[in-house]
């Protein structure tokens, strides 16, 4: 169950490769990320060291926490993945000019996990070709559907 999906990263990224990745997370993130209090659209993954990094993900405190927390809504939070993935992606990304996005966040055996995406930047043209030929289906698709009635 998709809990926030970033359509942007669809928009500006041509998507290689998908890894599924855990967040170390808060409690109180936890609960608000199940209240749907979360957005993804300007978030970044980052190399650091051997490790990686959820830059920019916005999860908005809910106005029950604690008094004990200080809840800071964008925070860097570190995603989990094996060693091998995550060796073979830091390769990428300093190699061969591939970025990291993250593409969605979900429900998994009561676990929230981040999708993340091995993408390569989109030229304004590619955008587009894309946009163009999204439209041309879905006039496709209108005609259809006006000629079955």
């Amino acid at each position: 169950m998709s809990i926030a999906d970033n359509k942007k990263a669809f928009h500006d990224y041509f998507i290689e490769d998908r890894y599924e990745a855990g967040i170390v997370l808060e409690g109180w993130e936890v609960k608000a990320i199940r209240e749907s209090r979360v957005q993804i659209k300007e978030a970044y993954v980052v190399v650091r060291g051997d490790e990686l990094f959820l830059f920019g993900a916005h999860i908005s405190a809910l106005a029950t926490a604690s008094a004990f927390t200080h809840p800071d809504a964008v925070r860097t939070r570190k995603l989990l993945l094996h060693r091998a993935e995550m060796d073979k992606l830091i390769g990428k990304v300093e190699r061969s000019g591939f970025t990291l996005v993250p593409l969605n966040l979900h429900f998994k055996g009561g676990r929230i996990k981040c999708e993340i995406g091995l993408a390569k930047g989109k030229k304004q043209h590619d955008k587009r070709a894309t946009e163009k030929e999204r439209d041309g289906k879905r006039e496709v698709a209108a005609a259809m559907k006006t000629n079955v009635r």
